[in-house]
C-alpha cells in the first residue's frame, strides 16, 4: 500500500473545495486560508535548522536562494515575484515573506514553476555552498547537510512529492483575485483584515487623532469638523496602512504626521485596515492592542455589532446574482440639480437637497461592473441610469440621521461638465456595511 501523508491528504481536500466554488477565486473564499496555511506546513516539513545559529531558516529562505535570472541573462516571470516579495516593506519576517510569495505566486498563477524551479536548484536541495548567495554569514557558520531532510520532507521523498506537484499544477490552472496590498499582517496570521482604500479631496486638515503601536499607526479619534469627520469613513480603532504608496508598517512615532504635512493640500489616498471583520467581530490580531488603545479612548466599542432586523433576511434579499455578479438591491431616493459644482465638499448638502424634494423611493437594482453602473426598477426591468465611473466626480455617504444613504454626483453631460452642471444621485442600502461596500467600489 502507497504510504499517505495526512496533510498532504488534507490539502487535496481544501484544492477540491476550491475547485467546487467555481470561477474566480478571491479573498472571501473560505478556503483560500486554509489552503495557504496547508502549502505553508508542507514546505516547512523537513526543514532542517543550522546549529548555532540565531537566524531561524524558514522556507521563504530556500525560495530567496534561486537564481534571479534567466539562461539569457534577463529577469524571468519567477525572479519578478521573488524581488517583488523581497521589496515589499510592508513585511517584516521571513514567515510573512513566505506567505506574501505563496499568495503572489497563486495570484500569478505560477506557483508549480516556482516549486519546479526550486527542485532544479541542488544547491538549495542538498548541501549550501559557503559565500555565495546564502541568507545570513552566520547561517552558514554551522550548516546541516542538507536545507531538506530526505527522511521528513514532502520534497524529497518521490512517494509524496508527485501528488504534491499534482496538487499545486491544479492549482495554478485556478483563476485567483487576490489583493495583494493587503499584506500588512501576513507576518502574524494568514486571516487578513479588512482592506479598503479612503480618496480625501485637498483639504486643510484631515482631522485624524494618531498613536502608535507596535509599529502600526491607529485612529485614536476624529477630530470634530475635520475631513475624515464629515466623510464618516475612518472610525476610531482603524489602522492607517499607507497615504499615497508610502507604507506606513513598522512606523515611528510622528511618521504619518510627516507624510500628511507633506501632502497638504493634495488629493489623499489612505489605505485602512478595518479593525472589524466582515462579520462584525473583532479582528482577532488587533484585540490586546485594541485593549491598549481603549484606555486611552474608553469611547471605543469592542463589541460585536448586532445590526436589528425586521424580518429574516431570506424574506428581504439586499443582494441578488446576474451573469455571476452580485448586484444590490436598493432604494433609488431621487436626484438633483446642483449646480456647477460636483466636488465631494457639496455632498452633503447636495444629498439633502435630494431628500427635500421628497420624491417617491423606488426598489432598484444597482449593478456594479467593471467600467460602469446601472441602475434598473427591480419590477419593471427599466433601466433608470447608466454611469461610467469616470464621469463620477465624487461618492460617499450620508451622515446623521441615516448612515444607510449614499449618493454620488455626475456631470449632465459628461462630455462638457463645465457648462452643464452636477446633478446628485442618492441611494438607500439595506444595510451600512453595504452602504461603505457600494461606496468603495464606485469610489474605486
Amino acid at each position: 500500500m502507497a504510504p499517505k501523508d495526512p496533510v498532504l491528504g488534507t490539502l487535496k481536500v481544501c484544492v477540491l473545495s476550491l475547485q467546487s466554488e467555481g470561477g474566480l477565486v478571491t479573498d472571501s473564499n473560505p478556503h483560500l486560508a486554509s489552503c495557504c496555511e496547508l502549502l505553508e506546513l508542507l514546505l516547512r516539513k523537513g526543514l532542517q535548522q543550522p546549529v548555532l545559529s540565531l537566524v531561524h531558516r524558514d522556507y521563504w529562505h530556500c525560495f530567496e536562494q534561486l537564481n534571479h535570472k534567466d539562461a539569457c541573462g534577463r529577469l524571468s516571470s519567477l525572479s519578478l515575484v521573488l524581488e517583488q516579495t523581497r521589496v515589499c516593506r510592508k513585511l517584516l519576517s521571513a514567515q510573512g515573506r513566505g506567505r506574501f510569495l505563496l499568495r503572489l505566486a497563486l495570484h500569478r498563477r505560477v506557483l508549480s514553476q516556482l516549486l519546479t524551479h526550486l527542485l532544479h536548484t541542488p544547491r538549495v536541495l542538498e548541501t549550501p555552498g559557503p559565500g555565495g548567495n546564502d541568507m545570513h554569514a552566520e547561517m552558514n557558520a554551522v550548516s546541516p547537510p542538507q536545507w531538506y531532510s530526505p527522511d521528513a520532507s514532502i520534497l524529497r521523498n518521490e512517494a509524496f512529492l508527485e501528488p504534491f506537484m499534482s496538487l499545486l499544477l491544479v492549482l495554478s490552472n485556478m483563476d485567483f483575485k487576490l489583493d495583494m496590498e493587503n499584506c500588512s499582517f501576513l507576518d502574524e496570521s494568514w486571516i487578513l483584515p479588512v482592506c479598503e482604500k479612503y480618496e480625501v479631496v485637498p483639504c486643510r486638515e484631515v482631522g485624524l487623532v494618531l498613536r502608535y503601536l507596535s509599529g502600526r499607526v491607529f485612529v485614536l479619534d476624529l477630530t470634530p469638523g475635520g475631513q475624515a469627520h464629515v466623510d464618516n469613513f475612518i472610525r476610531p480603532g482603524d489602522i492607517i496602512d499607507e497615504i499615497n504608496g508610502t507604507s506606513l508598517r513598522n512606523s515611528k512615532n510622528g511618521q504619518a504626521g510627516l507624510v500628511l504635512s507633506r501632502l497638504k493640500g493634495l488629493p489623499l489616498s489612505i489605505g485602512v485596515l478595518r479593525w472589524r471583520a466582515r462579520d462584525g467581530t473583532v479582528f482577532r490580531p488587533l484585540i490586546k492592542l485594541l485593549r491598549a488603545l481603549k484606555t486611552e479612548n474608553p469611547s471605543l466599542q469592542l463589541g460585536p455589532t448586532t445590526a436589528p432586523q425586521t424580518e429574516p433576511e431570506d424574506q428581504n434579499p439586499s443582494q441578488c446574482f446576474k451573469e455571476g455578479r452580485i448586484v444590490y438591491i436598493v432604494q433609488f431616493l431621487g436626484r438633483a440639480n446642483i449646480g456647477m459644482h460636483g466636488g465631494k465638499e457639496v455632498l452633503q448638502n447636495a444629498i439633502t437637497q435630494v431628500l427635500q424634494r421628497n420624491q417617491q423611493s423606488k426598489e432598484v437594482l444597482l449593478d456594479l461592473k467593471e467600467t460602469h453602473l446601472t441602475c434598473t426598477e427591480r419590477d419593471s426591468k427599466q433601466e433608470l441610469f447608466e454611469h461610467h465611473y469616470p464621469e463620477i466626480s465624487c461618492v460617499g455617504r450620508f451622515g446623521q440621521p441615516d448612515y444607510t444613504i449614499f449618493a454620488f454626483c455626475v456631470a449632465d453631460s459628461p462630455e462638457t461638465p463645465q457648462s452643464t452642471g452636477f446633478c446628485c444621485v442618492a441611494l438607500r442600502a439595506k444595510s451600512i456595511r453595504e452602504c461603505e461596500d457600494m461606496v468603495c467600489r464606485i469610489g474605486v
